[in-house]
């Protein structure tokens, strides 16, 4: 049986947040079992608590924003990632701001302060959406869809008329070391002319190039180049993973994502949680074939691995 995981004690950093520009305090904190995985804004009367489910999506277009009545966070992506690439359940994220800090552009960051951390082993099961009837969801050229596997596999291809993108596709099962070495370090990226507009508009303040990759009609800005020639599809893995998180819990089937984005991602996850007779949600009566076995409330074994 595969238990819930929390983290072994309280970690913070600092950042800004990259449209206001503005500093941001991020500290994550451990949190009991099926409390899942809560924003807490607490710079603001009351320290409103916004839930990481994917009801509380407000917004979608730039970024995934939450919101709970007159309180919101948004950019909250790359952190989910981190967390859900290394298996944390539950946890207190308390920010200070209406951003998450963007750090450098990707969850490599997130997934070293994490680690810091440790990870705790909960008395509690967790379940799996376990899918056995396809869903799809297609607009145009962008297409999302799942269907049953023993494992959570994705592929995702994109396609952008610039020369130094063109198509990438990728396909990964996204284990913990997979996940930290192949997906958490790619960045963000954006269009330099976009970027312009965006400030113009007061967004994207704090875009730099310390904090993305940035592109202008003929090649990569940033003077240490690229990561990995095919960051860019990584980078969607990435937002994609984040983005699941908000479900509240892994899903075993094989993802296929073309032309993808946060709001097709948010869509997908309407249509997954309304096609009820397409999953079950359920808890294995043996550890699922990727994991190590496991027997609460020892560490998770990948721990001693990635210190």
């Amino acid at each position: 049986m595969y238990f819930q995981q929390t983290i072994k004690r309280r970690v913070s950093c600092q950042g800004i947040g990259i449209h206001s520009g503005r500093p941001v305090q991020l500290v994550i904190h451990p949190a009991p079992a099926n409390s899942g995985l809560n924003f807490v804004r607490a710079d603001l009367p009351g320290a409103p608590v916004i839930p990481a489910r994917s009801s509380r999506v407000v917004d979608s277009s730039l970024a995934t924003t939450l919101g709970s009545q007159e309180a919101y966070v948004s950019t909250v992506e790359h952190l989910l990632g981190a967390l859900a690439g290394l298996g944390v359940d539950n946890a207190r994220i308390e920010v200070s701001g209406p951003e998450v800090p963007i750090l450098d552009g990707s969850a490599a960051s997130f997934v070293s302060l994490l680690k810091q951390a440790g990870f705790k082993t909960l008395r509690w099961p967790r379940a799996f959406f376990a899918i056995h009837k396809p869903i799809e969801i297609s607009h145009g050229d962008k297409y999302i869809g799942i269907e049953p596997a023993p494992e959570f596999k994705v592929s995702y291809a994109i396609d952008f008329p610039h020369p130094r993108i063109g198509r990438q596709k990728m396909t990964l099962q996204p284990r913990a070391k997979t996940f930290c070495r192949e997906i958490a370090p790619a960045r963000t990226f954006g269009f330099l002319e976009d970027v312009q507009r965006l400030q113009a508009n007061g967004q994207a303040l704090g875009g730099s190039l310390d904090n993305a990759i940035v592109l202008d009609h003929h090649g990569v800005l940033n003077p240490e180049g690229l990561r990995f020639p095919d960051e860019f599809v990584r980078h969607k893995i990435l937002d994609l993973i984040g983005d699941l998180a908000l479900l509240g819990w892994p899903v075993l089937g094989h993802l296929r994502v073309i032309k993808g984005s946060h709001a097709l991602h948010q869509q997908f996850m309407q249509a997954l949680l309304q096609q009820q007779e397409a999953w079950r949600l359920f808890i294995p009566e043996t550890q699922p074939s990727w994991r190590a076995p496991l027997q609460a409330p020892a560490p998770l074994p990948f721990r001693v691995a990635m210190a």
